[in-house]
């Protein structure tokens, strides 16, 4: 069942725009285990058997599965092991985020719904290589204390508690990232202050919590 929702997952999120061709990749937790979608491959030809699995407890990451996991493998892993709370996560490179991503610029408290992601900001991450463990260590540094970063010169990460609330993550990020991205072409925005944003983190506890 878990296989078949992340194949789903990668459906929608390339159908949403969110993502294009084979770049992306989402994970999920399973036991003690990361199932995690497989190395340049085609979702619409993705089988339930194709999905890589890989020992959370093993930082070499050996898998089981008949294709490679993703090369992003390793801050899946990384992430998991190191935030019990996290147990799906999704990655893709979306026009704004990928966009404010290669400016290296964060995107501030510019709308109320950044709070969503867990603080006053979504943070840009150092650059590393696509699959090292560098990029894992920038990953973890950009999402200490919150749910989504932004991968300099590269996309972004969303986590969330499930499948679903990852992608509703993802999907909101790319969103404040264009609003954030137009707001900037007519002078820039006006920033919150720390006040309005823990205020705003209080009323959110809940949000969406019934749908996710």
């Amino acid at each position: 069942m878990l296989r078949a929702e992340i194949i789903a997952q990668c459906l929608a999120m390339n159908e949403a725009g969110l993502n294009h061709g084979v770049s992306g990749n989402i994970s999920a937790r399973c036991g003690d285990r990361m199932l995690i979608t497989p190395s340049g491959t085609d979702y619409t030809k993705m089988t339930r058997e194709m999905i890589a699995s890989i020992d959370l407890g093993d930082p070499e990451g050996a898998f089981e599965g008949p294709l490679k996991p993703s090369s992003e493998w390793r801050f899946h892993h990384a992430i998991m092991a190191a935030r019990s709370d996290v147990n799906s996560i999704v990655h893709a490179h979306p026009i704004y985020c990928t966009a404010l991503a290669m400016a290296r610029k964060p995107i501030p408290a510019a709308h109320y719904m950044v709070a969503i992601f867990g603080g006053a900001d979504v943070r840009c991450s150092g650059y590393a290589t696509f699959g090292t463990k560098a990029l894992s260590d920038e990953a973890l540094a950009a999402l200490d204390g919150r749910t989504a970063c932004l991968l300099a010169n590269h996309g972004m990460i969303a986590l969330g508690a499930t499948l679903d609330q990852a992608m509703w993550r993802a999907t909101e990020l790319e969103v404040l990232a264009h609003q954030y991205c137009v707001s900037l072409t007519i002078g820039g925005p006006v920033i919150l202050d720390d006040a309005a944003i823990d205020e705003t983190l209080v009323e959110i506890a809940t949000y969406g919590k019934q749908d996710v």
